[in-house]
């Protein structure tokens, strides 16, 4: 039987690191990772055989549960008209409407391949909208890897300890100015200190990428009145936020509207998907219609429209997020009590159906908090949990994740399984 340490050392003669991605690598819980090998519902099954329950959901966008019969129905009906056509189609109209009636904000959107992509387009098109250079980005919020957002990028760079990238030009890097999440202070100071030289501001609405960080009252309002004072467009990216915490994202949930908004994950029910909207004459600016060029040739792709379009039709039903609530609610709830019993400090946030707990005694409200916590500890929870068979992400500093599918039995057997490493943590 093929195994995961044998597969890893493969893996790296292959691909840097052995992997596609880099916190899938483990480095920073100083393991090595699984290879998994199937998913069904809440569970990850890796290639020795062995079933985890799991609370990454492929970084968010698995809400209803892994394989989950009605989006593969979904894929499959597609694919059997074909995988590509680098052409217009009806599915990718429906999804567009279907995002759009959901979505406060947008009025017009364009589909993309993933997250990062939309980002990249977003920010694009508010410079070529604003005819300004600059952007405001915060520490700890990951915005993808494109060139502009990493700059005190959250997660991705935090877990292996790596300072700004190599690779992205000190003039391109200059042209991003780095605030302080909930701190409406450290943004105005940024916009008197550039006048007339803002884009925009662009930032998670719930951080997630630096474990979840919750906005403070007035934070998000407090962004949107800056903004239309300074004359830059507000950005929302909504790519683990959005379908997440509320059927229409963050910006529904706390009534903030924001300019422009970034979404993936969730809309794609799985599959590689992005996409980016928002007022009709912002959006015009787009290539054919206007100035600003994007382009992609799997950009709605049929597979990835289909999968979303079944998605949704999941997440609009009755009692869909009350539902969400009420589990992951059991959980935390169950995780705090755990805490308590046997005196292991920890921050706990959560907004709807994505939380974290941080190994710190501070509160966690922005990137200086977070990383107070003792990432050694979390090391050593981590592998006592997977030793549980609990797949929790490889990292301190990224969120978890509830689906549809977990139900309150796994639910308990992970709080049986929280109390038992904290207990051999202190032990």
């Amino acid at each position: 039987m093929t195994d995961s340490k044998t597969l890893f050392a493969k893996a790296k003669t292959l691909m840097p690191g052995g992997v596609n991605s880099p916190v899938r690598a483990f480095k920073s819980v100083g393991m090595e990772p699984l290879f998994i090998k199937s998913a069904k519902g809440d569970t990850i099954t890796d290639v020795s055989g062995k079933t985890y329950i799991d609370y990454v959901g492929s970084w968010g966008p698995m809400i209803t549960g892994h394989a989950d019969e009605r989006i593969l129905n979904a894929i499959y009906e597609a694919a059997k008209d074909g995988t590509s056509f680098g052409a217009p189609h009806e599915r990718e109209i429906e999804l567009a409407e279907m995002v759009i009636n959901a979505v406060p904000s947008a009025e017009m959107v364009r589909m993309v391949s993933s997250g990062t992509e939309a980002v990249m387009s977003a920010l694009r098109l508010a410079r070529g909208f604003t005819g300004r250079d600059d952007i405001i980005k915060f520490e700890g919020c990951y915005h993808g890897h494109t060139d502009s957002m990493l700059v005190k990028a959250g997660s991705g760079v935090e877990t292996l300890g790596l300072p700004d990238s190599p690779g992205v030009p000190s003039e391109l890097a200059g042209h991003t100015l780095t605030a302080t999440y909930n701190d409406l202070e450290s943004v105005e100071a940024l916009f008197n200190a550039r006048k007339n030289k803002v884009a925009c501001v662009i930032l998670e609405p719930v951080a997630g990428n630096m474990g979840v960080f919750v906005p403070a009252d007035g934070f998000l309002r407090g962004l949107r009145q800056l903004c239309d004072k300074h004359g830059a467009l507000l950005i929302f990216d909504e790519v683990i936020t959005g379908f997440r915490v509320s059927y229409g994202g963050a910006q529904k949930l706390y009534g903030v509207p924001p300019d422009l908004t970034t979404l993936g994950k969730i809309i794609g029910g799985g599959l590689p998907v992005g996409c980016y909207g928002g007022k009709k004459e912002i959006m015009s600016k787009i290539a054919p219609e206007g100035p600003v060029y994007q382009a992609g040739t799997l950009s709605g792709n049929p597979l990835a429209m289909a999968a979303g379009i079944a998605a949704l039709k999941i997440l609009r039903e009755p009692g869909v997020y009350e539902s969400l609530e009420e589990k992951s609610k059991r959980l935390t709830d169950g995780i705090k009590s755990a805490a308590e019993r046997h005196g292991v400090k920890i921050c706990q946030n959560r907004v709807g159906s994505m939380f974290s707990a941080f190994f710190t005694e501070s509160k966690v409200y922005d990137y200086a908090s977070a990383k107070t916590s003792d990432v050694k500890k979390f090391a050593k929870f981590f592998a006592l949990m997977l030793d549980r068979g609990i797949y929790i992400a490889p990292s301190q500093f990224e969120a978890g994740f509830m689906s549809l599918a977990h139900n309150n039995k796994d639910i308990d057997a992970t709080i049986k399984a929280v109390d038992e490493s904290f207990s051999a943590l202190v032990g």
